[in-house]
């Protein structure tokens, strides 16, 4: 066993060393493994693993860090992960980020349950000390699904309610100095607002970054995610075709060296030997989440039109630089039987779907997303919508909306409809980043990071703000 799944083990065993309520932190066992972790704070707390009958079912645990403030705390910020699957270790490496835009503020940061450190759906396949890490690897994605299956019950208690409870019941349980507030990103907008419709006390503001669709938005849910990073995509070509510079590069609209690429590419595979996966489509689809590589796109194409692979080579460098900015720690990867569980049973409106029918729509699309695959069947039990599907809060706290104009995730014109829906219970302010994509606080460009900083401060308020361009 290597010296970093040594600590990790000894983190778990330490932390697991009896019930600790999420007020009770301790130094964190693995704090001196990564200069993002210095001076965390960790806590264990234990839930019901169904909050529909609390005395009948045993318990899950949730992992829950803490970054105190540098000296006395003004309050505390929660900030909730997106995914779904995604645990609090995908936020940790923006902790300058998040100090800015909650300055003076403890920060605490939960693993929902099925992620991190907290109770996994398949907890010997998804340990960070098995052999393929917190990641299913190999051989460990058929002994997970076929626990799952032998395992029913359990299986559909990793629900979206059920984290919903649970981070009530964190909030209501860890002491509150000066005020709280709560950070979602996509999907994590969603849990917390299931959340504070549940009843989550002590909130006195909400900040939704990349803010999901209505349940019932039938022109956004995921199983549209293909046709949603079509449209952000088309208009990327567009924007090239109308700036004369651009369009002067390409000698001739964008869209037509693209669909003879698309072409060439079935007969000629060199072409795309340096594209992930060999997909154009699901490759640029990708690409949309990154303001500066979508800008690429169209020099992109008319680099592999002529043979020349560099401008390909040279944006996913840039890429993976960017990824890098998010720390990689055991507990990173997402958990893709959560992602399936909660995606499966929560926000696909098409779930008659086959891959043939997934095939036959990306044959008529430009650009694409691998995810609706990844909702046809059921390769375990999902859980039953409950009478919280679609339900919006019956009052909401203060809340700000952070949405890129060119979210190819979490749709612009989606956020608008759920906005509209959302102030009929409490104020919502929005605010646009232009040319913005998914993860609104992630760019170093720092527009969100202080339009969220304004927020909690009570500074005056822009609406806007413009980031990278798609063309010029």
């Amino acid at each position: 066993m290597n010296e970093w799944k040594k600590t990790l083990l000894g983190a778990v065993i330490v932390l697991g060393a009896g019930t600790a309520l999420a007020s009770d932190f301790k130094p964190c066992a693995d704090a001196a493994t990564h200069p993002a972790l210095a001076g965390s704070l960790c806590a264990l707390e234990q839930v019901a693993a169904d909050h529909a009958s609390p005395a009948s079912t045993p318990t899950m645990t949730l992992f829950v860090r803490k970054f105190p403030a540098s000296g006395r705390a003004r309050g505390q910020a929660w900030l909730i992960a997106g995914g779904p699957g995604e645990s609090g270790a995908s936020l940790y490496g923006l902790l300058a980020r998040f100090r800015h835009s909650f300055p003076g503020f403890d920060l605490i940061v939960p693993d929902h349950r099925g992620t991190g450190f907290s109770s996994r759906m398949c907890p010997q396949e998804e340990a960070a000390t098995s052999p393929g890490g917190s990641a299913l690897a190999g051989a460990e994605w058929g002994s997970c699904f076929a626990y799952l299956n032998a395992n029913p019950v359990m299986a559909r208690q990793f629900s979206l309610t059920n984290a919903a409870h649970d981070l009530k019941l964190l909030l209501e349980r860890t002491p509150h100095v000066g005020k709280t507030y709560v950070y979602g990103v996509s999907y994590g907008t969603q849990l917390v607002l299931r959340s504070v419709a549940i009843g989550t006390p002590k909130i006195d503001a909400l900040v939704l970054d990349s803010l999901v669709p209505l349940q019932d938005d039938e022109s956004a849910d995921l199983s549209r995610r293909s046709s949603v990073a079509d449209a952000v995509g088309r208009e990327v070509l567009a924007r090239c075709d109308a700036s004369r510079a651009c369009h002067a590069r390409m000698g001739e609209p964008v869209e037509q060296i693209y669909r003879r690429l698309l072409a060439r590419a079935d007969k000629e595979p060199a072409l795309v030997a340096g594209v992930p996966g060999k997909n154009l489509k699901r490759f640029f689809g990708s690409l949309l989440d990154f303001p500066f590589a979508a800008g690429q796109i169209p020099s992109m194409i008319k680099a592999l039109d002529e043979g020349d692979t560099t401008p390909v080579a040279t944006v996913l460098e840039e890429v993976s630089q960017q990824v890098a900015t998010l720390g990689d720690f055991p507990q990173s990867p997402s958990s893709m039987p959560l992602v399936i569980a909660i995606s499966g049973a929560e926000n696909n409106l098409q779930p008659q779907r086959s891959a043939q029918d997934i095939a036959q729509e990306e044959e008529n699309l430009l650009f694409a997303s691998s995810l609706p695959g990844l909702l046809v069947g059921k390769p375990f039990p999902f859980y039953e919508r409950d009478a919280w599907f679609g339900r919006l809060p019956a009052r909401l706290p203060p809340t700000l909306v952070i949405q890129g104009t060119r979210d190819a995730k979490t749709p612009y014109h989606a956020a608008q409809r759920h906005i509209a829906a959302l102030r009929k219970a409490g104020p919502v302010e929005l605010f646009s980043v232009e040319d913005g994509a998914h993860f609104a606080l992630w760019p170093a460009t720092g527009c969100a990071s202080n339009a969220v900083r304004r927020f909690v401060l009570g500074d005056a308020q822009q609406a806007r703000c413009i980031t990278v361009k798609s063309a010029d």
